[in-house]
């Protein structure tokens, strides 16, 4: 066992985080999400929320700070400018748990979906809110002051 590791991410999960570099993506996806289609590596958490994966991942993971946009969600069909209840959620944790807070972006969904299809690894939840899906850029770790 490890301290300070939030117990919901796995050690394959662990895995993909740490061999993550700077500028690679991950993928938090909702239950619906065509994970296993699009992933190279696809890693499951069935009955976990995507706002709780987002939060325990920003704990390990700094967000990239070169990047206009280094947190991305998927734009609601037929009305992109929706923000939908889980999408303020989303906002909120990084705003809370992210070194460097940032805006939230939004893309089509075939824009996402091409995205996804190139990150570094995709986690896919139990989310049943839709639009439960975020595109995460890994930042730089500094060295120790």
């Amino acid at each position: 066992m490890l301290r300070n590791i939030p117990p919901i991410l796995s050690p394959d999960i662990l895995w993909s985080l740490a061999a993550m570099g700077h500028g690679d993506t991950l993928v938090i996806a909702d239950a619906n999400f065509p994970a296993a289609a699009l992933a190279g590596r696809c890693h499951r958490l069935d009955g976990i929320a995507a706002t709780d994966t987002l939060a325990a991942v920003l704990k390990l993971m700094p967000l990239d700070t070169f990047i206009e946009t280094p947190a991305i969600t998927m734009q609601v069909v037929g009305d992109a400018a929706a923000v939908p209840p889980i999408v303020s959620a989303f906002q909120d944790i990084v705003n809370d748990t992210a070194d460097a807070p940032a805006t939230l972006g939004a893309i089509d969904r075939f824009a996402f979906y091409e995205q996804a299809r190139n990150a570094f690894a995709i986690i896919q939840t139990g989310e049943s809110r839709l639009y439960g899906n975020i595109i995460v850029t890994k930042g730089v770790i500094g060295a120790p002051a």
